[in-house]
This record gives structure tokens, sequence and C-alpha cells, in this order.
């Protein structure tokens, strides 16, 4: 067992919490892990089991709205990775992006260890210069659990490497009512991934015709989607905090009302999850709920649909935008996930929510 290793993933939510098998896995061999995580991506690395601290850099070649890469920006990271001392360094990547930037950075820092994939010649940046066939789509924590096996590492005994996150969670029935709703996300990082904000709500009004109960979840930037998608006939967190019960017809709106870990507390008590290809769906995967994927091709499912929980993917998985990795949509008319309405999501959840007692069982 080596002393402390320091896991990179700079990215957002999803990708840290995609990461979690590996992270543990690391962890297993490890007597202390140190996660190195972005603005986007420290909450969810803060709920990883393993993880025992966390630091904190936006990474300016990952970033969608970069920092000047400059030598004072640099240093930063050089001095928070200095102090930490690592023994070994494992970077973990999507299949579009190179190791090698952080793997500089780590080497000024004098990690004597480092390992990562890379289709490039790394020369002296990496120890352990993992490479796999990017032409096959292999779900993404298989990928980088692919690399932590390369790097020495190992899941321990009992794990069933599906993701995860550190418990006990917070205690959000005051926000929600029982456990048992239909929880809608409609907000994404990338317009390429958004379904139209119409069919959300159309969506919300077919589950509440069905007789489901439906919260609607975003982030605080995401109130005015939120407020738009549960339309004329709201229930506030607030309100129902109040007494006011949460019933049929009544969708609640959380949009900005909760921390990343209530968030998880909320989606852990959902029948079922309804979203697009963002971070919550993972999350709601790492707390073992079914979910409705509605998802764009423009990164392939195989890769990045939600991992290890009964799942339904919606959307032309065929369209022209397929692989484009495109964050705002080139076709017209966004046909990938217009073609998509209310009923298919209704009809779903229905084929899902009888998975959902199964899974809860296995998860702590």
């Amino acid at each position: 067992m080596i002393g402390t290793a320091l896991v990179v993933r700079p990215d957002n939510a999803g990708d840290v919490l995609l990461a979690g098998p590996a992270v543990r896995a690391v962890a297993a061999g490890a007597r202390e892990v140190v996660m190195l995580a972005g603005p986007h991506g420290r909450a969810a690395a803060e709920l990883l089991p393993g993880v025992d601290r966390v630091l904190e850099w936006r990474a300016p070649w990952i970033d969608p709205e970069p920092v000047p890469m400059t030598s004072e920006h640099a240093a930063r990271l050089v001095e928070q990775v200095r102090a930490v001392g690592p023994d070994v360094a494992v970077i973990f990547t999507s299949f579009h992006q190179s190791a090698l930037p952080a793997a500089l950075l780590l080497r000024l820092a004098g990690v004597p260890r480092i390992a990562a994939i890379s289709e490039d010649y790394p020369g002296s940046l990496l120890d352990v210069r993992h490479v796999v066939d990017e032409r096959v789509d292999v779900p993404e924590p298989e990928r980088m659990l692919g690399l932590a096996r390369a790097a020495g590492f190992d899941l321990p005994p009992g794990d069933d490497g599906r993701l995860a996150v550190r418990g006990p969670l917070p205690d959000v029935e005051h926000l929600t009512g029982p456990p048992g709703y239909v929880v809608v996300h409609p907000g994404t990082t990338a317009p390429a991934r958004a379904w139209p904000a119409e069919r959300w709500a159309e969506a919300v009004e077919a589950l509440l015709a069905a007789g489901e109960r439906v919260v609607v979840t975003g982030s605080p930037g995401e109130r005015a989607l939120t407020a738009l998608v549960s339309g004329p006939t709201l229930v506030s967190g607030p309100a129902l905090g109040h007494g006011f019960p949460l019933g049929p017809g009544f969708p609640l709106d959380l949009g900005g009302a909760t921390t990343f870990a209530e968030l998880a507390a909320v989606l852990a008590g959902a029948s079922a999850v309804v979203a697009a290809n963002t971070g919550p769906a993972h999350l709601a995967a790492a707390v073992g709920t079914p979910v409705v994927s509605l998802f764009a091709p423009v990164v392939p499912a195989a890769r990045w649909a939600p991992y290890g929980v009964p799942t339904v993917v919606l959307g032309d998985q065929g369209a022209p935008c397929r692989g484009s990795r495109a964050r705002i949509c080139p076709l017209p008319g966004h046909p990938c996930l217009t073609s998509v309405g209310g009923e298919k999501v209704v009809d779903a959840v229905r084929r899902l929510i009888p998975a959902e007692e199964a899974v809860k069982e296995r998860v702590p």
C-alpha cells in the first residue's frame, strides 16, 4: 500500500461521478486519496467514497469558460500539489481529452509517478502510459477503471464497480414529501443535449395525468427553466414545508433549492428520474435510481448513458449529429430529441418503476 495518491478529474460533476469506481480502486491501495477537481466538479468529488481531501483548480484546457493559462495560474496548482506531496497521480480523462497538460504540471510539482491514458507519445511525462482502442465504445467508468488497474490498483472484494456516493445523505422529506415521486431535471450544461422546454412541460403534464407525483429539480441558474417546466400549478418547496401537501396535479419546483448533497437525496427518494445527458443523470445512477435518459447522440450513449442502473434511452441515436461532440446543435430543429414526446416519457417511466425496488435493495 502506498501513502498518498492524487486522482485527477477536473471536469463537470457527471465526469467526476463516473470516475467513482476507479477512485475507489485507488483508495483500496492507498492510505490517503486526494482528488484534484474543477469548480464544476468539486461538490461531486466531496461525495465520492474513498476521497479524503479535495483540491480545486480550473483547468484552462478543459473548462468550458477557460481562464487564461498564465504562469501565476499554473503556480497555484503546482503549490497545492507540492503541499500534498503525493506518491502517485492517476489522471482520468475522457476519450477526447489529453492527459499531458496535467501531467506536465504534476511533474513540475514533483510527483514521482504518474499514470494516464495517452495516444500521444508522452516522453518522460508519464510512468504508466495506458493505451486503449478508442474505436470501441467502452462505458466511461470501465474505461477509467482500466487505467486504475494499469496503474496497479483494483477494486476491493465485494465492490461491484457501480457508481456510488458517500452517505448518509441529508433528510429531504421536508422538501419532497415521502419517497416514490418522479424527478424531472430539465437542465443541461450544453444546449445540444437539451430537450426543448415545451417538451419538458409536456412530459410533466403527462406524468401528472398518469397519477405520478412530480418533483422538478435544477441549479440556481435554472430557476426560470424549472418554473416554466413546472407550469402554473406550482407548489414550492417552502410552501410544502409549511404543510401544503404535494399531490397529483401539483408539480413541486425545487429549482435552485438544494445543495448537491440534497439533490442526491432527492434523487435517491425517487422511483425514477427523467433527465438529459447531464450530471444529475449520473448522480441518480450513483444513488441507485432508474433513469429515463433524453440522450442527444453528440457523444455515444454506449459511453455516457447512466451506468449500472435500469435505463431507457430516448432520442434518435442515429441522427446526423452523432459523434460530433457539438455543444450547440448543428441541425435545424434539434431533430434527435424533438422527435420524442411526453407520452414516450410516461411509457418509459412505467417500464422502469417496477425495477426500482430491486435496485434500491442493493444500495446502502
